[in-house]
């Protein structure tokens, strides 16, 4: 029995020995290829598929959408993904691969959409049969996302769209994208309108152009906007009220929304996956050297990961807290502290693996003598897109500070 199990409802202790029992026998087999640290890196076809039907095989059998109403095709469930998300990632299950759709998108269109909205596109999204990715950001409009210029004029068959958005995950595959314009450019926040976007390259005013990391991966691109119609049954919400949807959707991405996002363990498919993490540390620093000695023996390397392992655990005990509200002084507090702590904790943990290395964290995942397949380096280099996505770690310390501390404005 698990600690949070004395306080799970009936159809909670069902619900969860059903993910242990279906997990238990439905894992993948691993593939043999290589799968990336996360969705942020899916690069090849081959990926995609193995991933979307690793979530289509998760959703059938309730494990993803199980809070959403069985109408839009979730399982009309009551507070349970939080259960299947725990299972999974004790599980060691591959990360699921629509993370715009069911993070940002799906709580978006539940709370803002039409009933037809809701019906034609929430099935598909948490199936992964429909790809999403994300149309906020821009090169003058990043965590100032309330400069967005990209601009929908309306015409006789709904909208025309010009403008250009960047840092866009996964739009090579996306179908679909969740997309904030300006509709008035007289007034800042009540100017804008929120629309979703089907993704078609055709060369009818849309461009897709990827943007190489210095990972060398793919997987961010910008997306240009030329005149290209959007019809007006794709507006979510009403004209203007563009703001407050995004708000929506960057709650969620936040964490602190009250949909809880399907999410998955990543480990089936890769020996290192589930290693990259402080425990990792410690196996990693025995088989590095230095002077002929294991890196293990340097106390100043162990007392860093013991330092790690230590700030793990106490992120692990936040988690715990975090999905019993009775426990948080402040309804945002531990949300919206989950993505900053976790993201700071994964990079600095992947930095202290570069130290521990030493040279041999130059090598790349593809020369046999890099240490643990190369993946640490990889993983300290991924990890800045955490640190800045959904608002930068100093915008969401402002968000903590102003709407949960009580302080005062920066500006």
């Amino acid at each position: 029995m698990t600690e949070s199990a004395h306080s799970e409802s009936p159809e909670q202790v069902v619900y969860r020995a059903h993910c242990k029992a279906w997990l238990a026998g439905n894992l993948p087999p691993r593939p043999s290829f290589r799968l990336p640290l996360g969705p942020l890196e899916i690069a090849t076809e081959e990926q995609l598929e193995y991933l979307c039907a690793w979530q289509k095989a998760a959703y059938s059998a309730g494990l993803v959408g199980c809070d959403y109403p069985s109408e839009y095709g979730g399982g009309g469930l009551r507070d349970c993904q939080w259960i299947a998300n725990h299972e999974l990632k004790a599980a060691g299950a591959p990360f699921f691969p629509n993370i715009v759709g069911l993070g940002m998108a799906a709580p978006t269109i539940v709370h803002h959409g039409t009933e037809a909205q809701k019906r034609r596109l929430l099935r598909p999204l948490l199936a992964a049969e429909e790809i999403w990715c994300q149309g906020f950001s821009e090169p003058g409009a990043g965590s100032d996302l309330a400069n967005v210029q990209t601009f929908a004029e309306r015409d006789a068959e709904g909208w025309r769209v010009c403008g250009h958005k960047v840092w866009t995950t996964l739009a090579h595959f996306a179908t679909w994208m969740i997309l904030l314009c300006r509709t008035d450019r007289g007034r800042k926040h009540e100017g804008m309108t929120y629309f979703v976007a089907p993704m078609h390259a055709d060369g009818k005013g849309l461009t897709i152009r990827p943007l190489v990391k210095m990972t060398g991966e793919l997987g961010f691109n910008e997306v240009l906007f030329d005149d290209y119609p959007i019809t007006d049954d794709l507006r979510l919400d009403e004209v203007g009220r563009g703001w407050q949807v995004a708000m929506t959707t960057l709650l969620h991405e936040r964490g602190a929304g009250s949909l809880v996002t399907p999410s998955s363990g990543g480990g089936v498919g890769d020996d290192n996956a589930a290693t990259l993490g402080a425990a990792g540390l410690v196996e990693l620093a025995k088989r590095c050297h230095r002077a002929g000695k294991p890196a293990s023996d340097d106390p100043r390397l162990r007392d860093a990961i013991v330092e790690m392992l230590i700030r793990e655990r106490a992120f692990a005990q936040n988690e715990r807290r975090a999905t019993v509200r009775a426990l948080t002084d402040h309804p945002l507090r531990l949300p919206l502290q989950h993505k900053l702590t976790l993201s700071e904790l994964l990079q600095d943990t992947a930095r202290l693996a570069c130290e521990i290395e030493g040279v041999a964290a130059t090598l790349h995942q593809t020369d046999p003598h890099a240490p643990a397949g190369g993946r640490w380096p990889h993983a300290y280099m991924n990890s800045y897109g955490f640190t800045i996505a959904a608002g930068s770690n100093e915008v969401q310390r402002n968000i903590l500070g102003e709407r949960v501390l009580g302080l005062a404005k920066s500006k």
